[in-house]
């Protein structure tokens, strides 16, 4: 053990001393193996980043939730919208009928939505999404209020005129997202009430609720200032505790039909979204971005590998009186081996983590100027030192075998 410390603290001190003599080639080597775990690792590091960023944007749409819509939420070239298109929209009246016909629905949430230009102390936004739900919608979907409160069971029975905006709205409406509370607001000219602001969410990448930029009322309240036949209804269902949502979407088949009147031989007029199906899609299409990512960052970090293996090849020559005298002492072939190896994979490391800094530097310029989280896994980090080390033990075992190999007496000669 004692030795095997003594072979790799010499061969970081050779290393060392390479790079203090050697500067520009050794940085010329180095540099093609930061370029590749820079390629690589930049790659895994956004792909990573954006696969999580979209799962959880999708599981914020509710887990064990589906959705109750005339469209189906699978998109594609071949999207067959002319199917959808003349179906019948989701009707209120249909929750109660969902909750009596089914066992496995735990909550049943009805909501309609549109856009409307909001106003508040001369300010105006436009384009706002406009919710209009019903009790159990907070029960379905995860919201957290920053400030102020949630409409009250009182209030969505009464369709009350008091309203939870998002935090950007309250931002830029009052200037400060806390003084949006009891502050009105006017939609479509009607008067509304800030009971509460919505914690910020941050940017959207596929859609989805875009809470930031909403402003979500009672149902009862909502259908009096937007027509809901044109505000995109739907019914968001949530399963019963540990219910697969397989057992859920079947009974809710059943229910749907049984509702809707159906004959045997009839087409479903309906979809069934599962949230998990559409995050289960996604992630297998993120399988070959990940390859992709692979095959980029590897065709640049062979380029690396060459580089390391050059410097390699050139310090054995350089070294060959001193191999020559270490044999001639005492030193086995495999020590020698041993020595180039480690100062090779010890190049390989140095190279990968200044990679690893460019990564961590750009993450962080991403984050700041596109308001996008990108952040370095600690599996990423371990995969890129791993990498670097099978790289470093590629690129010098033939220049490493060489110089196991020389012949002591013809090696000192050659100095």
């Amino acid at each position: 053990m004692r030795r095997t410390i003594e072979i790799i603290s010499s061969s970081f001190k050779m290393a060392m001393q390479e790079l203090l003599k050697n500067k520009l080639r050794t940085f010329l080597s180095l540099f093609g193996v930061t370029i590749g775990i820079f390629c690589i690792i930049g790659v895994l590091a956004t792909v990573s980043s954006l696969q999580h960023n979209i799962q959880t944007e999708i599981k914020s749409m509710g887990n064990n939730t589906i959705y109750i819509d005339k469209w189906n939420y699978g998109g594609g070239p071949d999207y067959p919208w002319w199917k959808y298109v003349n179906r019948p929209e989701p009707k209120y009246d249909e929750v109660a009928e969902i909750k009596q016909r089914t066992t496995t629905a735990k909550y049943v949430a009805f909501q309609i939505r549109s856009s409307a230009d909001v106003e508040a102390e001369d300010n105006v936004l436009s384009g706002i999404n406009i919710y209009g739900v019903t009790e159990d919608f907070t029960n379905v979907q995860t919201l957290e209020i920053q400030y102020g409160r949630f409409m009250s069971q009182a209030e969505f029975k009464s369709g009350s005129n008091a309203v939870v905006i998002g935090n950007e709205v309250a931002a830029k409406l009052f200037g400060d997202a806390e003084r949006a509370v009891d502050k009105t607001i006017k939609i479509h000219g009607r008067v509304n009430t800030v009971a509460g602001v919505i914690k910020k969410q941050g940017a959207q990448l596929i859609g989805g609720w875009d809470f930031d930029q909403s402003v979500i009322m009672t149902y009862n309240y909502a259908r009096n200032i937007m027509d809901e036949h044109q505000a995109n209804p739907s019914i968001l269902v949530h399963g019963q505790d540990d219910m697969d949502t397989k057992v859920l979407k079947d009974d809710l088949n059943s229910a749907m039909r049984g509702i809707r009147k159906l004959s045997p031989t009839q087409e479903d007029n309906f979809s069934l979204n599962d949230i998990n199906e559409l995050s289960d899609s996604l992630g297998q299409a993120f399988v070959s971005i990940n390859i992709g990512g692979w095959s980029i960052g590897i065709l640049s970090f062979i380029v690396g590998i060459f580089g390391v293996a050059n410097i390699m090849f050139v310090t054995v020559k350089e070294r060959t009186s001193q191999i020559g005298l270490k044999k001639a002492i005492g030193a086995k072939s495999g020590v020698i081996l041993t020595e180039f190896l480690v100062e090779s994979a010890f190049l390989c490391i140095l190279g990968g983590i200044i990679g690893l800094l460019l990564v961590f530097i750009l993450t962080k310029i991403v984050t700041a100027v596109y308001d996008f989280p990108i952040f370095l896994s600690a599996g990423i980090i371990l995969t890129a030192l791993v990498i670097c080390l099978v790289a470093g033990i590629i690129a010098g075992i033939v220049p490493a075998s060489q110089a196991a190999r020389l012949n002591p007496v013809i090696a000192i000669r050659s100095s």
